[in-house]
């Protein structure tokens, strides 16, 4: 934003350095200015300026002031514009607030007999020509150059009706589902059921925060005027500004919290511009508050603040003095908080209404410390006592890490938001997906449940930039439970698409299939000292399968007994939402019920001199018996001789039964303290066949 160093010297004229050190000064406080531009001529320099989003008391020139006064110590009198008498009328203009979760404060005040022109120069150091000239500000007309001016010097939007189009009086309220409203742009709009909408008693008249109304607004032909200022929950001003695709300087202020008292004022503001070309005020000012929001704000409870708490955040400083219970008090009181004393250096300390960033004590002492100025603390290392401990976890993190990059996969990394149909999809459990207080955009407006959305929206973004093999891996924490209590889950999801590289696989030039995501899981989780582990899945009429997964083609996995995760094909619903074309495999596993289990150690074993023995069989199977049945019996045998089997070749011939194969498997028998005798190795090879037998394989003659 643009801020003149000629208006911040008409608040401060006894500001006591150029405006090159003022920048310096403050940057070094927090308020950057990132650009400074002479305008010569006495007219001071332009600042543009980076004001964050939490300091929205900053993006004005009133409020870049009073950060000036408390650097240096400056007095800096309060905003006041004088009014005329008001003209008695009859029954003050009706306002009434329907929508008391949208709206905090409402004022109005009736201007009769204004002339609309030109602007004029309103009062000592308001050069209003000059002002907008140097700032590149359009002069319109005094009505628009009010409003305007109001957010340019003090950060409160207001707005101007044609009082004589306004039917009965003002209701502020959700709009009507299908309600038309054209804008000040000549935009015909229209409006949802969620909106805030200024409304008379017939129609709608502006949306609240956003922008005025076409049929309401000033003109030449304008005689009386209706001044609002009003206050509005960000979060509401948010979604009716990004519903419409508007951005406007109102909305930018009032999505990032606006002072609560400073409507009253600003509406003084606007009217004494309004009345310096005649006219006069019906009526006292109406002004309707809704306590809740009031309590949230302006009426904050005080914050226990000790001189020892700050001296211990902020340390020593450079100068032998430190920071002391009247410097404190000073920077505090300059920021515009009120302090009372509780007891010997400590205060119960007022919050102004344009501080909404400032919530607990610790936000007290960083602002003692920004205004004190950080250059101005010693350097000095945290004291350390203990050595570096890892988290509990991080062996299990790091071995499921290393096991996907061996896999083939890249490690990425997702927004930990997400928006509440991504939420609702994905989540292992319905309605424990946590929503933002005060969501950026409502595509961020949930705490992620599940890394899956973020994965396929990476998945999507490569293949729209061409890239058409992709393994994506991401290891990180979902969210779930209400907003009172967040429960935090450590979680990895994995996504691939597309081929093996041409090079360099052992199955180059294939496509990626639902095996391949299966052999990296069961990698995976073989880095875990488990009892079973198994893979299943559920009829796709019981709806207990993900719905962001193919119902036909993904698994679930279970280990001990628990669902430790799920993998598969993407719906295909949901490709298309997407706009992928290619088929994606995808998945994830829940980490917290893996990383309960040791990891397996591996193991050295002496290498035998002895000579190893290895002995064929050639056995004849069912086809309904698998490898699986015929590995577990040897391993049962716990024979510490048996080093090694394995299948060797699989085939079928017709002399063999219908149903049958035939599979030759290879044995090593070997020990580490002799070489064996032939009468072992009988009994090695008797105790193989029987246990092979049991299984229902039987040797081929």
């Amino acid at each position: 934003m643009k801020i003149l160093t000629k208006w911040l010297r008409a608040y401060l004229p006894e500001l006591p350095v150029d405006d090159r050190k003022l920048a310096e000064d403050l940057t070094l406080r927090g308020i950057a200015v990132e650009g400074i531009y002479d305008l010569g001529s006495g007219n001071g320099s332009l600042y543009e300026m980076d004001i964050t989003t939490n300091r929205v008391d900053a993006m004005n020139h009133y409020g870049i002031a009073r950060e000036a006064a408390a650097i240096y110590g400056l007095a800096q009198h309060p905003l006041d514009f004088p009014l005329p008498n008001a003209k008695p009328g009859g029954e003050p203009f009706s306002v009434r607030i329907d929508a008391e979760d949208a709206c905090g404060r409402f004022t109005a005040r009736v201007l009769r007999g204004v002339k609309i022109g030109n602007s004029k120069d309103w009062f000592p150091g308001a050069e209003v020509s000059t002002y907008f000239t140097l700032l590149e500000q359009k002069q319109i007309s005094n009505a628009v150059d009010a409003t305007n001016f109001a957010w340019l010097a003090m950060g409160q939007p207001t707005h101007a009706f044609d009082l004589d189009k306004i039917e009965g009086g003002i209701i502020v309220r959700r709009a009507h589902k299908g309600e038309k409203l054209k804008t000040l742009d000549g935009v015909e709009r229209t409006l949802d059921s969620e909106d805030l909408v200024v409304a008379d008693h017939a129609k709608a008249l502006a949306l609240g925060g956003v922008m005025g109304g076409w049929d309401t607004m000033i003109t030449p032909s304008t005689t009386n005027v209706l001044v609002e200022a009003a206050w509005f929950e960000p979060m509401v001003v948010r979604r009716t500004a990004r519903r419409h695709g508007l951005h406007t300087d109102a909305s930018h202020r009032f999505e990032r919290g606006a002072d609560f008292n400073a409507a009253p004022v600003a509406s003084a503001l606007v009217s004494s511009i309004l009345l310096a070309n005649g006219g006069h005020i019906e009526g006292e000012l109406v002004d309707v508050r809704i306590a809740a929001f009031e309590s949230r704000t302006a009426t904050r409870k005080p914050i226990a603040l000790t001189l020892g708490e700050v001296q211990r955040i902020l340390g020593k400083t450079v100068d032998n003095e430190g920071i002391t219970a009247a410097t404190v008090e000073g920077v505090l009181r300059a920021l515009g908080c009120g302090l009372a004393a509780s007891s010997n250096a400590s205060w119960q300390v007022t919050l102004p209404s344009w501080r909404l960033d400032l919530e607990r004590e610790i936000d007290l002492i960083e602002e003692v410390a920004r205004v004190y100025g950080y250059n101005g603390f010693a350097n000095t290392l945290p004291s350390f006592g203990e050595g570096v401990r890892a988290l509990p976890w991080a062996e299990s993190e790091t071995a499921v890490r290393r096991t996907f990059l061996s896999a083939g996969f890249h490690e990425a990394i997702s927004s930990t938001f997400c928006s509440a149909a991504e939420a609702l999809l994905t989540a292992p459990q319905p309605g424990l997906a946590v929503p933002l207080g005060n969501p950026l955009s409502e595509e961020a407006g949930m705490m992620r449940p599940s890394i899956v959305p973020g994965m396929l929206t990476m998945i999507a973004g490569n293949l729209n930039r061409d890239v058409s093999d992709v393994r994506l891996f991401e290891l990180g924490t979902v969210f779930s439970g209400t907003t009172e209590k967040v429960d935090e889950k450590p979680t990895v999801a994995f996504g691939a698409v597309g081929g093996f590289p041409e090079q360099g696989a052992l199955h180059a030039g294939r496509a990626i299939e639902f095996h391949d995501l299966k052999g990296a899981v069961e990698q995976v989780l073989a880095r875990f000292q488990t009892r079973t582990v198994y893979f299943d899945r559920f009829p796709a009429e019981t709806s207990l399968t993900p719905a962001w997964l193919h119902p036909y083609r993904s698994a679930r996995v279970v280990v001990d007994g628990e669902t430790a995760g799920w993998f598969g094909q993407l719906h295909p619903r949901e490709a298309a939402s997407r706009k992928i074309k290619e088929p994606v495999l995808a998945g994830e596993l829940y980490l917290d019920r893996l990383y309960k289990l040791p990891l397996r150690k591996p193991a050295a074993r002496e290498i035998s001199r002895f000579q190893p023995v290895r002995r064929d069989f050639s056995l004849v199977l069912d086809t309904k018996t698998r490898w699986e049945k015929v590995d577990r019996a040897l391993a049962g045998l716990k024979i510490p001789e048996l080093v090694d089997w394995r299948v060797r070749e699989v085939f079928r011939d017709a002399r063999l039964g219908e149903h049958e194969y035939s599979l030759l498997m290879g044995t090593t028998f070997q020990a580490t303290d002799r070489t064996l005798r032939d009468e072992e190795l009988q009994s090695f090879q008797a105790q193989v066949v029987a246990a092979v037998a049991k299984v229902g394989a039987r040797l081929r003659t």
